[in-house]
């Protein structure tokens, strides 16, 4: 399952990268294990004026969820960003950065 869910957050990441200005993207998929839970993923962002986001939430079979959210933005040559992610027991981490040439 793990496996399953990080090959849809890479893909929801190739998907925000292509994204152009002013366009958006909703993705979803569940998995099945071998016991018979479900599990899910669904993906929403896009991208406008120099700035992208990306939402992503993340249910376990067992009705766990992990949200994570962010977005990036640049300008002159100077990119910034800030990713929350929420666990199943409410608590987050907040993740920031930046990068210019």
């Amino acid at each position: 399952m793990t496996r399953t869910f990080t090959f849809a957050l890479i893909a929801g990441v190739l998907a925000l990268a292509s994204v152009a200005d002013a366009n958006a993207f909703s993705r979803s998929g569940s998995v099945t294990g071998p016991y018979g839970g479900t599990g899910s993923v669904s993906a929403s962002g896009g991208c406008s004026g120099g700035t992208c986001s990306r939402t992503v939430k993340r249910t376990g079979p067992y009705g766990g969820s992990i949200s994570r959210s962010g977005s990036v933005s640049c300008s002159s040559g100077a990119c910034s960003g800030t990713r929350t992610t929420t666990g199943p027991n409410g608590r987050s981490i907040v993740r920031s950065g930046s990068i210019s040439r």
